[in-house]
C-alpha cells in the first residue's frame, strides 16, 4: 500500500475555494463590516506584504467570530455539494480513483476549512487533514485549532497521523510553495501535475487567492 497526499486549492480545484466559501457563508452585515476593517490588510496582501496564510487567518477571525458552528457546518456541507464540484479538475478525480483502485491510502491535506473539506472528502471517499476552526462555549472563536494547515504544518500533521514506514511509496501532489514540505517528504512528487525531482523555488506567482469579504 502507498500513501497519496493531495493539496486541495489549485491542485484538486482550478480556483481557490476559501475566498468563495467566505462569500458563501458569511452574513451580509459581517461582510460589510469585514470589508471595511480588513481593507488595509487585503491591500497589504496584494502588495506582497502579507502571505496567503496571514490574510486567511485575519479574514477568518473577522468572518467567523461568535458564529454558530452548526450553521457553518450546514453551509459547509451545502458548499461542498453545490459549489465545489464544478471547480474540481477531472484529472484530479481520475488520479484519486487510480490510487483508490490500487488500494492506496488517499488523504487531502489542505489549509482549507474543515466545514467544507470534511464533507467533500467523505463524499469522494478519502481522508482529510485540514484547518479546523476553534469552538469555545458553543461558538466559533475565529481562530484555528492547532494553527493553519499550510507549509511545514502540512508535513507535521501527516507525520503525526500516519506512520511513513508503513508505505512503500509516498505520492504528493501540490501547486505552490505552501506545499513544499509535503512534497519534500514524498518519494514521488507532482508539482502542478508534472512529476518532479525537486520542488521549484518560491515565487510570488504562488499567490492565488481573490480575498474579498464583500460579495462579487
Amino acid at each position: 500500500m502507498d500513501l497519496a497526499l493531495f493539496d486541495f486549492d489549485g491542485t484538486i480545484t482550478v480556483d481557490p475555494t476559501y475566498p468563495a466559501f467566505v462569500r458563501f457563508a458569511v452574513r451580509p452585515g459581517r461582510k460589510l463590516f469585514g470589508g471595511i476593517i480588513l481593507t488595509p490588510l487585503i491591500l497589504g496582501y496584494r502588495l506582497g506584504l502579507l502571505s496567503d496564510h496571514q490574510i486567511r487567518r485575519a479574514i477568518s477571525r473577522v468572518a467567523f467570530w461568535r458564529e454558530d458552528p452548526l450553521r457553518l457546518r450546514r453551509l459547509g456541507a451545502e458548499f461542498a455539494r453545490t459549489v465545489v464540484p464544478p471547480l474540481v479538475r477531472r484529472e484530479a478525480l481520475d488520479r484519486i480513483e487510480w490510487h483508490k483502485k490500487r488500494g492506496d491510502r488517499v488523504v487531502v491535506v489542505s489549509a482549507a476549512l474543515d466545514a467544507y473539506i470534511q464533507p467533500w472528502c467523505e463524499a469522494v471517499g478519502v481522508e482529510a487533514v485540514c484547518t479546523e476552526l476553534e469552538i469555545s462555549n458553543d461558538r466559533l472563536t475565529g481562530r484555528y485549532l492547532g494553527g493553519d494547515c499550510c507549509g511545514h504544518e502540512k508535513a507535521k500533521r501527516v507525520r503525526e497521523r500516519y506512520r511513513m514506514t508503513e508505505y512503500s511509496d509516498v505520492y504528493s501532489y501540490g501547486d505552490t510553495d505552501e506545499d513544499r514540505e509535503m512534497l519534500d517528504m514524498a518519494t514521488r512528487k507532482y508539482f502542478r501535475w508534472q512529476q518532479i525531482a525537486t520542488v521549484p523555488p518560491a515565487s510570488r506567482a504562488n499567490k492565488r487567492g481573490d480575498y474579498r469579504v464583500s460579495p462579487r
